[in-house]
């Protein structure tokens, strides 16, 4: 009984809290709106905790990495693992629409979401916005958390250039990465008051949204997701470290899985997946380079949503959507609005606007596109976070790296 409240403590507390927050949404809704601020102030300090974790668990890493043809290796596989696994989600997604028909009413006229105008950007300035930001001020905001991502890198990188002029500033660095875990450790303290809080909050917004209109679409989706991320996490984290790597990767993916469900936000699960990696076992200079990268680029979730959008807009239509043109081009929307429009702000919006403008959908099938977004949106954060550490492992087990010993762990984050 020790050994499990040592080992499982923190999650059951998180699951205690989960379960509280869900009966509080459900049978005294009255009470979630005193609830939501305590919810908001949890999820505020985890973000604000993320962006020097950031900084410093990417620099570090990057840092101490001595051979530049190792780091050249890493980022290379972690490109190919994203974009593989991300067609196979795609691939996956059609052949479950296919097999399991959804079908859907052609009236919208009960949906009162009304579609925000479309921006006047060009896609020149919208790669400039998405790559880089044009104050160093700018670059703090979990808004442009991409550029932050590559100034971190690029700091990263000089760093190690620097030789022997750089190791007091890569002392630094790594003093820095041992900071921010014990502050994120203080923060999680609260986590099962926090989560609960914000999970009363998600109970009683959503839940009623999740029945009449689009009830076939999104049951499609909730079934379809629950079975990709029990079978495909557990195929590649087998990938990745066999038998052993599928145990942990379930063992210690709990607490991460919580947080995307409770917080719906990627980012604020970002702390919860880098504890999670070094637990399994996943080489620091790896899970510090692919995860925190993986949280902006890499989304299966948005992968499995972005199919099932394409195909409610062609079924409200009456189109055709298996025809073979139509499949291929919505694999490579898939794989642009998973990895590339992740990245930049409202993203998913113009990842929709994109689709939009390539099958030419007119605006009664907007509508649809849009909500089914928001409403998918507690699973696809599941799906879109907890794949970054599983991917870490691919990524450690094709790169030749050893996975550290899951017992030296078990009481350790990120970083040591």
């Amino acid at each position: 009984m020790n050994n499990i409240i040592k080992n499982y403590g923190s999650i059951l507390l998180l699951l205690l809290g989960i379960v509280l927050g869900s009966v509080i949404g459900i049978f005294f809704p009255a009470f979630v709106d005193i609830l939501k601020p305590i919810g908001d102030i949890f999820l505020n300090l985890l973000f604000v905790s993320v962006i020097p974790l950031l900084f410093f668990a990417i620099s570090s890493s990057i840092a101490n990495i001595e051979d530049s043809n190792k780091l050249g290796k890493t980022i290379v596989i972690m490109c190919l693992v994203f974009i593989a696994t991300i067609v196979v989600a795609a691939v996956a997604t059609i052949i479950g629409l296919w097999a399991f028909p959804v079908t859907t009413m052609a009236d919208s006229s009960a949906i009162t979401e009304s579609l925000t105008s479309q921006s006047d950007e060009t896609w020149g300035d919208r790669i400039v916005r998405f790559l880089t930001v044009d104050e160093f001020g700018n670059l703090l905001s979990r808004k442009s958390i991409l550029a932050f991502v590559i100034f971190s890198l690029l700091v990263g990188t000089a760093t190690r250039k620097s030789g022997e002029a750089g190791k007091q500033f890569t002392a630094f660095l790594n003093a820095g990465n041992k900071v921010m875990e014990n502050l994120l450790i203080l923060i999680m303290k609260v986590g099962p008051v926090g989560l609960g809080a914000y999970f009363a909050y998600q109970v009683k917004t959503l839940g009623p949204e999740l029945f009449g209109f689009y009830a076939k679409p999104l049951g499609f989706y909730y079934g379809f997701g629950i079975v990709f991320f029990l079978l495909f996490y557990s195929i590649y984290a087998f990938i990745g470290n066999g038998n052993k790597g599928v145990k942990s990767y379930w063992k210690h993916n709990i607490s991460p899985t919580l947080t995307a469900l409770s917080t719906c936000s990627s980012l604020a699960t970002l702390p919860a997946n880098l504890i999670a990696s070094t637990k399994i076992g996943i080489p620091k200079e790896i899970a510090n380079i692919v995860v925190p990268i993986g949280n902006t680029l890499y989304k299966n979730g948005s992968a499995i949503s972005s199919i099932l959008k394409i195909y409610v807009a062609f079924s409200i239509l009456g189109w055709n959507f298996f025809e073979p043109s139509t499949l291929i081009t919505a694999v490579g929307i898939t794989v642009l609005v998973s990895m590339v429009a992740g990245g930049i702000p409202n993203g998913g919006f113009i990842g929709e606007m994109l689709m939009i403008s390539i099958y030419g959908i007119p605006n009664e099938a907007v509508p649809a596109i849009l909500i089914i977004g928001a409403l998918v949106d507690p699973l696809a954060t599941v799906l879109n976070a907890t794949g970054d550490p599983v991917a870490a492992m691919m990524v450690t087990k094709i790169s030749g790296e050893k996975f550290d010993s899951e017992d030296l762990h078990n009481t350790e984050v990120v970083g040591k």
